[in-house]
């Protein structure tokens, strides 16, 4: 892969390339000008585990489970196990490449009745590249990566509703420390916060048992990126507001059925549209060049197209999950972006199984307007209960 342009298009191309991520060029599609919100470190906003994934990438408001952090870290307040892990693997462009790849190490433990603490790590491995030079000259192989450690604290404020905060440490090495236009290069590194809330409560619809639930999370709070020494060229990480309910309703003592929805927004400033006359001056939109507090306020207006591309910016999924006898789980769902932000549109398809101590989670992802990354490829999670390791304990020791 050649490095070329300048430094910081450089990159992000090389993001929007290997992640499958939409063009960074201001084209027009079916006449609306396309317009995408980008940022650097993608790989943050990626589904890490299949059940999410096998439902349109819901989990704001899905009921609380091991891999909560990614999602809605507010929800391990009402987990009801003490302590469990899992890993997560999902296959990346693997009908091109076979050494793209995401995985998700992640664990969490209850404190007390009302609080539990949780940490991650989400590392993503673009696998072996050959960087060439001006003169296509071969200047080495290398295997980038990016990664993120995570960890947070969430505690119920009543009995219906909870909060959490986490902290995040960012790592992207993506050029190993090649030169580009003389400009020697460097991890790049930051730092962000997560700021969520979640409810729940026991519901009855039409004489049913039922549960309602909500969710917000605010998520990758955090300083612009750099991969060089100079602070002109540094980039807004993914900062998103996430949104959506769940209702479960329990049709007997064996079925359960849930039904959930995200809404997702990048609280990231948006390309605004310069003048053609090469003054570099804009002709519609606002400057992106702010602080990361002001990129998040002038997110909310800052469209070139007003209020109604704003609406354009905001990502829809939604799912469904059913299980029978919490031993094994159908699931489905359906990611929507417009055409002019990017164009991602696909159903998802999944199952669960749980059995004694551990679980296992498989997602399958079918694109119905363009390809996909993760199209043709199988990703799977697998969990480890521990209150199960000590309820096999105890009936061995009778």
């Amino acid at each position: 892969m050649r490095i070329f342009a300048s430094l910081r298009t450089s990159l992000l191309v090389m993001m929007v390339v290997v992640l499958g991520f939409p063009t960074l060029a201001q084209q027009s599609y079916l006449g609306k000008r396309l317009n995408t919100v980008t940022s650097a470190v993608p790989f943050l906003m990626i589904a890490p585990d299949a059940r999410a994934g096998s439902m349109g990438d819901v989990g704001v408001a899905s009921s609380p489970d091991i891999n909560s952090l990614h999602w809605n870290p507010a929800k391990y307040a009402f987990i009801k196990k003490e302590m469990g892990f899992s890993l997560a693997y999902s296959p990346w462009l693997r009908a091109l490449v076979n050494d793209i790849n995401l995985a998700y190490l992640t664990g969490f433990m209850r404190i007390d009745d009302n609080s539990a603490v949780a940490g991650s790590l989400l590392f993503f491995s673009l696998g072996d590249i050959t960087f060439m030079g001006e003169n296509a000259e071969v200047l080495g192989n290398y295997r980038p990566s990016e990664f993120a450690i995570s960890g947070t604290y969430s505690r119920k404020f009543s009995d219906h509703i909870s909060g959490a905060v986490s902290g995040r440490f960012i790592y992207s090495n993506l050029t190993q420390g090649q030169f580009v236009l003389g400009q020697a290069t460097k991890p790049g590194t930051s730092v962000a916060a997560d700021v969520a809330v979640y409810y729940e409560k026991d519901v009855e619809l039409f004489n049913t048992d039922a549960v309602f639930a909500w969710g917000v999370n605010i998520s990758n709070i955090g300083a612009k990126i750099s991969y060089s020494d100079d602070n002109l060229t540094k980039d807004f990480i993914p900062t998103n507001l996430r949104l959506g309910p769940r209702l479960s309703i329990d049709l007997d003592d064996y079925n359960t059925l849930s039904f959930m929805a995200d809404l997702n927004k990048l609280l990231v400033p948006t390309p605004p549209i310069y003048k053609t006359d090469g003054s570099g001056e804009i002709e519609k939109g606002m400057n992106p060049e702010v602080s990361v507090p002001v990129g998040m306020f002038q997110s909310f207006f800052d469209a070139p197209g007003g209020f109604s591309e704003e609406l354009r910016e905001i990502n829809v999924s939604g799912g469904v999950e059913y299980w029978y006898d919490k031993q094994f789980a159908l699931r489905g769902g359906y990611f929507y972006e417009h055409d002019t932000k990017g164009g991602r549109k696909y159903f998802t398809l999944g199952v669960g199984l749980k059995y004694n101590v551990f679980g296992l989670d498989f997602a399958y992802l079918i694109p119905t307007a363009q390809k996909h990354p993760l199209e043709n490829t199988l990703r799977f999670t697998l969990s480890f209960d521990f209150d199960a390791f000590s309820d096999l304990d105890a009936k061995q020791s009778k």
